[in-house]
């Protein structure tokens, strides 16, 4: 059994972030306050915005960061402190250079592939064991590219690879709820026989031909 109390979505904050891709994570719990007509507020103590919403008796938070994608950490640590929130209660959305548009994934701890976010919760909360759910966004094909990939929105193609997969993501939560994280995992992990196979054409110029390679740098500076 599994009891998650904290759900955290990835992502810079501003208009001209919002459907970067690196942003993927803030889609996702975005869309689940949606559903549930859950209204986010924003919370000082907490670096970020917040909202409360409840599957199946169970009740979850929701977390977006205001802190840009490199401090990440700062607020997530902030409220599970307040909340006396364990690691073992955390799910982190987030974007996946290492699985293509169109694949979701769960997984728990490992490493954070040079993900700045992922790095400064796992600095933060000294641990790494803890749910990741992982969007997938493809690799530019080059490390050299990736900071600019990563702030930028999906190529048409992308995005309609990627938002059959990333709705059907949504239903993970009632199987969270249940805490059987096994049974959630399998059911997200087997493709619906329904379900095409996507292949993304290569962009002109993104050297696809070259091994996938990882990198620290997915992240904006922050604003003076």
């Amino acid at each position: 059994m599994t009891d998650i109390r904290l759900i955290a979505g990835l992502g810079n904050p501003g208009r001209e972030y919002e459907r970067t891709r690196h942003n993927a994570g803030y889609w996702w719990v975005d869309a689940i306050a949606g559903r549930k007509r859950a209204r986010w507020s924003k919370e000082s103590k907490f670096h970020g915005w917040i909202a409360k919403v409840e599957e199946g008796g169970h009740e979850f938070w929701l977390l977006k960061p205001a802190t840009y994608m490199n401090e990440s950490g700062r607020s997530l640590s902030a409220f599970m402190r307040f909340f006396r929130i364990e690691p073992a209660g955390l799910l982190v959305v987030h974007d996946e250079l290492d699985l293509p548009p169109g694949s979701v994934k769960l997984k728990k701890g490992g490493g954070t592939g040079g993900h700045n976010g992922l790095t400064d919760v796992v600095e933060r909360l000294g641990v790494k064991d803890f749910l990741r759910l992982r969007i997938g966004i493809g690799h530019p094909g080059h490390k050299d590219l990736v900071a600019d990939y990563v702030l930028h929105e999906a190529r048409r193609e992308e995005q309609e690879a990627i938002d059959p997969a990333f709705e059907r993501s949504l239903d993970l939560l009632p199987r969270i709820a249940s805490g059987r994280l096994t049974d959630a995992t399998t059911w997200l992990h087997t493709k619906p026989a329904s379900a095409p196979d996507v292949v993304i054409p290569a962009k002109a110029g993104t050297q696809s031909d070259v091994v996938p390679v990882k990198t620290g740098i997915q992240s904006p500076r922050k604003k003076p």
